[in-house]
């Protein structure tokens, strides 16, 4: 082992008290956990809990990740915002299948998002251009607000054994199921 794999493994990992993901307890909508585990990471005063590493694929399909802010969260999906002209704009137009992950390391949580992703209308990019701090009031006719329509929802609840608590969400014919062969 290298000097820095010994110096890796050493490192703290998670909090002594770390929430447990109780599997009898589930709600049906995974969304539904999703929101309230976000509303447990903002509450703590967790420094962007909104944040997420945000993946779209090159044409070779070479995955591409990069961090971005989830805007919202609706019946339209997971939102995010960008311009259409941008890289992962241009990924997306080619490619509209995406990943989020999300995780929120005061707690051992992380939540991973695969799905369609489809243009909100101008309305709704236009209000989010608006409202950014850099806006100088005009409309941007780039900005584009997407939302990924998830397919797949996993979650995980960090243990100190390393035998993190999983769950998975599958869409199938118009309702979430949960998964066990994950």
């Amino acid at each position: 082992m290298s000097d820095l794999a010994a110096r890796l493994r050493a490192l703290p990992a998670f909090p002594e008290d770390l929430p447990v993901l109780d599997l009898e307890t589930l709600p049906e909508d995974p969304t539904e956990l999703f929101a309230a585990w976000l509303e447990e990471a903002i509450a703590s005063g967790a420094r962007q809990p909104h944040a997420m590493t945000f993946q779209t694929a090159l044409p070779d399909g070479t995955p591409v990740g990069r961090t971005l802010i989830l805007k919202d969260l609706d019946e339209h999906g997971f939102q995010v915002s960008t311009r259409s002209t941008s890289r992962k704009g241009r990924q997306l137009a080619e490619n509209p299948r995406a990943a989020m992950l999300f995780f929120w390391r005061e707690s051992g949580r992380q939540v991973h998002v695969t799905g369609e992703v489809v243009a909100l209308g101008e309305d709704v990019s236009q209000r989010d251009w608006l409202a950014r701090p850099t806006s100088d009031g005009q409309p941007n006719p780039e900005w584009q607000v997407y939302a990924l329509q998830p397919t797949e929802i996993e979650f995980t609840q960090a243990r100190h054994d390393r035998l993190h608590t999983r769950v998975a969400y599958r869409r199938e014919d118009g309702r979430w199921i949960r998964c066990s062969d994950r």
